[in-house]
């Protein structure tokens, strides 16, 4: 039996847990710009702020590198592209292809930064309820006029709850042709049809038995709104975040 991804909301009494799913989402969005704008020293400072985030929250960080492994084979794509089209002095050639020393620098933290906006968005998801997100990007969108609310925040919500089930389907699928003995065939064209296609027939049934529940419920996007209550210790960690985001863009 395939375990559940780490992509999932896991139930915690932590601090994190507990904070305004508003200031999560704004917390995540101020430290995903500043980390676009960060140096090494201010990534530094935000890859301390993930760990400990994980430490307080429990996350299996071996469990969330498994499931970031194809996350990082774009990275490496994107290391190398840049190391290649960056002109300055060659610090490795291989198989005539000049990697450049600035490229290779560049690329490295264009990767550390978008390394760390996945792994805060993976904690996002990991100590919020998908109805709280929802909840709280209705909260946002709800001033912004010509914008139906509502809708997209029901659809943020589908979004966060269905991307966990794919994943989970996926491990189960390939783990069952991995126990028949498909990776003893060569062809990876033949491998890959053979994974893909049975992954998305069942992500459309599963889409389908979705819908028809909701509509069996008779679903609507006029739903009962919780009440939001923020606490002192929520403006406390916004302050920390914008002391944090002031760091990295700084440095």
């Amino acid at each position: 039996m395939s375990e559940l991804s780490v992509l999932h909301y896991r139930s915690g009494s932590s601090y994190f847990h507990r904070m305004d799913a508003r200031f999560k989402l704004l917390g995540l969005a101020l430290l995903s710009m500043a980390g676009l704008q960060a140096g090494p020293i201010g990534l530094g400072v935000l890859s301390l702020l993930v760990l400990a985030v994980f430490f307080i929250t429990r996350l299996p960080v071996l469990d969330l590198a498994r499931e970031l492994r194809y996350f990082a084979v774009l990275l490496a794509f994107v290391w190398a592209a840049r190391a290649l089209s960056t002109p300055g002095h060659t610090a490795l050639e291989l198989a005539g292809l000049q990697f450049s020393r600035q490229g290779l620098y560049e690329g490295g933290l264009i990767c550390w930064r978008l390394l760390m906006i996945a792994c805060m968005g993976a904690g996002l998801v990991f100590v919020t309820r998908s109805s709280e997100i929802r909840w709280a990007v209705e909260w946002f969108l709800r001033p912004v006029p010509l914008i139906p609310a509502r809708r997209i925040s029901v659809m943020i919500g589908l979004i966060i709850r269905f991307l966990p089930m794919i994943l989970d389907q996926a491990r189960a699928t390939a783990e069952a042709q991995r126990s028949r003995g498909m990776e003893n065939r060569k062809n990876p064209v033949f491998r890959l049809i053979k994974f893909a296609v049975p992954l998305l027939r069942r992500t459309f049934e599963n889409a389908d038995r979705l819908a028809v529940a909701m509509d069996a419920r008779c679903f609507n996007e006029e739903r009962t709104e919780p009440e939001l209550i923020s606490r002192p210790a929520d403006w406390a960690a916004l302050s920390v975040v914008l002391c944090i985001c002031g760091v990295a863009i700084g440095f």
